[in-house]
């Protein structure tokens, strides 16, 4: 697997990019994966305000609402849920879909016509990865925010000004930066990990429909355990 990612790397840095087929991908990891985040981030915001105002309100601190809402989005939940997420919604389908080319003999096919099936299928997957999950962890964040802002203010009775005021005080760019980096890395493991089982399915995992549905289920599996190994060691580092 480490072969695969380093040529995987190798062929990202070499042009051509096959343009068409990384906006295609863009839009499929991203776009398509919008409303399940948008969903998944504002019940979360809405749990971390609810819960959080309770567990504040035991030591009089219900001021700091806001900081505490928005450090647990940025820096934990929000880029670890929404790899979560985009493991389950996309990186399944990538799986499946690069492992029934592999069934069907057409990624040998595109050898045969010529073309290099890692520039093909393996590098937009790759690009478009790296960049959807920091935007979409981005609209996370937001959205999560306004989640705890809807139950803190609206219905708890947290002052507008103190919840959004303290968040100023308290969150800098180094936490941002740090959800940044998370969310990187774990575009790079969803990519690596699906694209990997899927171009190897009917190798490890049998051949038919029961090899394809293994290497999904292996995907997203795997994936899931090391976006979440991957950012304990993450945040130990960042610490």
């Amino acid at each position: 697997m480490g072969l695969f990612l380093a040529q995987a790397v190798f062929y990202c840095l070499i042009p051509p990019v096959k343009v068409s087929r990384l906006v295609k991908q863009i839009h499929f990891i991203g776009w398509q994966s919008l409303v399940v985040i948008l969903l998944t981030g504002s019940f979360t915001g809405m749990v971390l305000g609810l819960q959080g105002f309770y567990t504040l309100n035991r030591f009089g601190s219900e001021a700091f609402l806001g900081p505490m809402v928005a450090l647990s989005l940025i820096k934990e939940m929000g880029p670890v849920i929404t790899g979560l997420m985009v493991t389950g919604r996309a990186g399944s389908a990538v799986t499946a879909e690069i492992g029934i080319m592999r069934i069907s003999d057409q990624i040998d096919a595109l050898t045969l016509m010529g073309l290099n099936p890692f520039r093909y299928l393996i590098v937009p997957n790759l690009l478009a990865a790296l960049i959807a999950l920091p935007l979409l962890t981005a609209v996370f964040d937001v959205v999560g925010i306004m989640g705890g802002y809807i139950v803190g203010v609206k219905l708890l009775g947290v002052g507008s000004g103190t919840y959004f005021g303290e968040m100023a005080n308290y969150v800098d760019l180094s936490e941002v930066a740090e959800g940044l980096y998370k969310s990187l890395s774990f575009g790079v493991i969803i990519a690596w990990v699906c694209c990997y089982k899927g171009f190897y399915t009917g190798i490890h995992t049998g051949f038919g429909a029961e090899g394809v549905s293994r290497a999904t289920t292996q995907a997203v599996v795997f994936s899931s355990v090391l976006i979440l190994v991957w950012d304990y060691f993450m945040t130990s580092i960042m610490f």
